[in-house]
């Protein structure tokens, strides 16, 4: 007679859970509020206001994908109980690993859907700015910081993110001194907060003609896009802008016009440039966004005794204060210093499979 004790056990446990996200999650208000913005978009004069009526449509998109993911796993969790019941019924042996293979994928859903249910800073639902910079080791380093920021590419990629360059500054031989982006789409800096720190490489570098081990270094700084302007008050005489040509290869105006902009924040010192968009004024509305985004940043560490609060505690860039470790020789195996969570499949990772590493951190976090 067949019996699934054990995955009922894991199912009441489930059940739990699901019922915390209804909570977590404000499903009911989710429901009231999703009706009263699609009231809205029915309006006549709801065009009218286009920037009013984009922040509407945008608000409703991620209320109904809130809406339908609870929806789903309650779903299939009442599926995956009528299905128990059914081969129980029947005691037919043929299908009783398909059916715990439910089970596992449902308690699967469920803990990301819990992870999710976890970001809830005030800016986790934004959109990220990165930015890599390369430390102790040379031109291995700036080839290990355009390897970290293709993983980041793919990464988004994976999840459906928009990337885009804002800022880069090419190394002389090989790889990346420095590069700025931002990554769009629903939770961005919730999860991708967990990314920020020194990561350090370990392998035969390729620019070593006697074949030696090299480790090498390169720092992550994560700051969420600030959307309302108003976050912060910027007087007229806080700010001097430069411009300058574009350093950057290939396209028809780099080089040609002095269309890169720099932005230096006199009372806090803090300089932010963009250079990768077609012209002067789109820079210059770029740039104000890194500003804001790094006052921001600067005012939320401020307001908490720990500093890690949003940026973390980005330490001097060079052995001994690195998050985590990519070791390509004399064993492969990517660790994550802060969880000890290790992952020998280096390959995937490095082709932005790394959801395993910000799902870990942010269950512990």
């Amino acid at each position: 007679m067949i019996d699934f004790y054990y995955q009922r056990q894991d199912l009441n446990v489930i059940s739990d859970k699901i019922k915390t996200l209804y909570e977590c999650f404000n499903i009911e208000n989710c429901r009231k509020e999703a009706i009263l913005l699609s009231n809205k978009q029915g309006e006549e004069d709801f065009w009218q206001d286009i920037e009013k009526a984009q922040t509407v449509n945008k608000k409703l998109t991620v209320i109904q994908k809130k809406i339908k993911s609870y929806d789903n796993i309650k779903k299939k969790y009442d599926q995956t109980v009528e299905l128990l019941d059914f081969v129980e019924e029947l005691d037919d042996e043929s299908e009783v690993v398909a059916a715990k293979k439910e089970v596992d994928e449902l308690q699967e859903e469920v803990e990301k859907m819990s992870i999710v249910a976890l970001l809830r800073g005030d800016y986790d639902a934004n959109n990220a700015i990165l930015s890599l910079h390369a430390g102790a080791g040379g031109t291995e380093a700036q080839d290990w910081v355009e390897m970290l920021s293709r993983m980041y590419f793919r990464y988004g990629e994976r999840k459906g993110y928009k990337v885009s360059v804002i800022d880069k500054l090419d190394g002389e031989e090989a790889g990346i001194k420095s590069i700025t982006f931002m990554v769009e789409g629903e939770n961005a800096y919730g999860y991708l907060k967990a990314e920020m720190g020194v990561h350090r490489l370990v392998r035969i570098s390729p620019f070593d003609s006697n074949k030696r081990r090299h480790t090498s270094f390169a720092s992550l700084e994560v700051m969420p896009e600030i959307n309302d302007v108003n976050e912060i008050v910027i007087g007229p005489d806080d700010l001097r802008i430069d411009t300058y040509r574009s350093s950057g290869k290939g396209g028809q105006h780099v080089n040609k016009t002095d269309s890169a902009v720099r932005i230096t924040h006199l009372p806090t010192n803090i300089v932010v440039q963009c250079q990768n968009e077609r012209s002067q004024i789109q820079n210059k509305e770029t740039a104000m966004k890194m500003l804001i985004a790094k006052l921001v940043d600067k005012r939320e560490r401020e307001k908490v005794e720990d500093a890690q609060a949003l940026k973390g505690d980005i330490k001097k860039i060079e052995w001994g204060s690195q998050i985590r470790s990519y070791v390509f020789c004399p064993y492969t195996l990517v660790k994550d210093h802060r969880t000890n969570f290790e992952y020998s499949n280096i390959e995937a990772v490095m082709d932005g499979d790394i959801d395993v590493f910000i799902l870990e951190y942010l269950k512990r976090s």
